[in-house]
């Protein structure tokens, strides 16, 4: 079980005494913006709340400025570095995104090369598009009957590091959506041999740092940098995140200049105040608060596995090697021996019975377990998902079920975005290079990149995610009945 002695007062929240004391002195704005704490807009007043309303509000000097935090804001971004572990942290109000983008522009620079893996989130490709950084990709493992991309195995990643030498970082997605973790300390000390940062994408990890019998997290394993979710599992507002460092390759005033090329100078504090107030409740009662998320996690899985035909996996799929560890609070289930894609069950449950799990991809279903769930609720999927067997539950059913396709690279993402490009009907593309992204979402993870060649398994991978009802994004033809692709 993990212990965390913090330096400073977790109980403390920066922000919310000074958001509180605003409130209370009953300003008269004559700034921005312009609904004047609510007063102008009655409509959104009534919808969200007076409350709300009162503290949207722009940034001032008992209030602070994101861009150069000075007083509140910097006391609330040592705070969450205290509480994670971390020399430095930096509010970020532009979602996980930013502060992936942010990481990476920080070591990166035009021409210079990044080893990634290839089921990283958009964000990071977008990264390599907006700087001109050239990827060193290393596939994932693929389960052989999950069909799910897995972690990057460390021996791979040391085989990159001694391929492209060159490289200036490391980046890893850990956990996974499907809550693979890869070995992270391994993979760091490797990057660190050879001069390298190492920089990991935390999106869904924010509850390693404060529950018990956790997987290793990004600080504890040394790394440089991680971008943590904070509103995925957290509880803060959506939008909102955190970017953490240990200091030593990356200096900390040089990151706030890359975050502020970026990030908004009209930063909310609605965002701001919950990333404060969801790390105060995080650090005071993290432990016993994620004990029961992972019994109910733990509890729900155990149910699923005994309607038969469905599998929600868990720790038993580690093999040392693409799966080190396993996060217990994700609700991954394979729905394939019930003949349904997992897209399928998503859209059923929403449909049918009112419940809103993260997202279905072709074999597979997430649902997220975290902070504001409760048995009820579990009650509810768990006999949701019985009925869809019972109801919709077909044998025989030849299902694709791989997620994830190695790609056949051809030009950089920012060589193939800024091309020359035109538009194909997708199915005329085999062979062509791809001048835009293709990605079901959630999760985010591109099926093409730019500077990639449509591949027949891509094509009919995509082509099976539209049939099956997935939200096919990323071409300009929102239809999907084109492609650009690169002259």
């Amino acid at each position: 079980m993990r212990e965390r002695t913090y330096k400073l007062a977790q109980d403390r929240a920066p922000l919310l005494d000074a958001l509180t004391e605003y409130r209370r002195g009953r300003v008269v704005p004559f700034d921005v913006p312009g609904h004047k704490q609510g007063r102008g807009t009655p409509e959104l007043t009534e919808f969200l709340g007076k409350s709300c309303l009162s503290v949207d509000v722009n940034s001032m000097k008992p209030l602070d400025n994101l861009s150069h935090p000075t007083s509140v804001i910097k006391e609330a971004e040592a705070l969450a570095a205290d509480a994670f572990g971390a020399d430095d942290a930096f509010l970020i109000i532009g979602g996980t995104t930013a502060a992936v983008q942010a990481m990476i522009m920080s070591v990166c620079k035009r021409g210079d090369s990044i080893i990634i893996p290839r089921n990283v989130h958009k964000s990071a490709i977008n990264a390599l598009i907006l700087c001109g950084i050239i990827p060193v990709y290393v596939d994932p493992g693929i389960h052989p009957e999950l069909g799910i991309s897995l972690g990057m195995s460390a021996g791979d990643v040391e085989a990159a590091i001694a391929a492209h030498p060159e490289a200036k970082a490391v980046f890893v997605n850990n956990p996974t959506y499907y809550g693979i973790c890869a070995d992270l300390r391994r993979i760091t000390e490797a990057a660190h041999r050879a001069g390298m940062a190492a920089l990991i994408d935390e999106a869904h990890g924010t509850h390693f740092y404060f529950g018990g019998d956790m997987p290793l997290t990004a600080m504890e394993a040394g790394a440089d940098m991680a971008a943590v979710s904070m509103h995925k599992t957290g509880g803060s507002l959506t939008q909102s995140s955190l970017l953490i460092m240990k200091r030593g390759r990356v200096r900390p005033d040089y990151v706030r200049t890359v975050i502020n090329l970026t990030q908004t100078t009209s930063a909310s504090y609605l965002l701001m105040s919950s990333l404060d107030i969801a790390r105060k409740a995080l650090a005071t009662e993290g432990r016993e608060t994620f004990a029961r998320v992972v019994s109910l996690a733990e509890y729900a899985r155990g149910e699923i596995n005994r309607i038969g035909g469905y599998y929600a996996f868990s720790r038993e799929i580690i093999d040392g090697k693409y799966i080190y560890d396993f996060d217990t609070t994700k609700l991954s289930v394979n729905t394939l021996k019930i003949g349904l894609a997992g897209v399928e069950v998503y859209d059923l449950l929403r449909d049918d019975y009112g419940i809103q799990i993260e997202f279905g991809d072709m074999g597979n279903m997430l649902a997220i377990i975290s902070v504001g769930d409760n048995h009820y609720a579990i009650e509810r999927l768990v006999a949701s998902l019985s009925e869809i067997k019972r109801l919709h539950g077909r044998e025989g059913i030849k299902l694709l079920d791989h997620e994830y396709i190695p790609p056949v690279v051809r030009m950089t993402p920012q060589e193939a975005f800024y091309a020359p490009s035109s538009p194909l009907p997708i199915r005329e593309t085999v062979g062509k290079i791809s001048a835009e992204f293709v990605m079901c979402y959630p999760p985010g993870i591109p099926i093409l990149a730019p500077g990639e060649e449509v591949t027949r398994e891509a094509l009919d991978y995509i082509l099976y995610a539209k049939e099956k009802g997935s939200l096919v994004m990323g071409p300009q033809d929102m239809e999907l009945n084109y492609l650009y692709t690169v002259k």
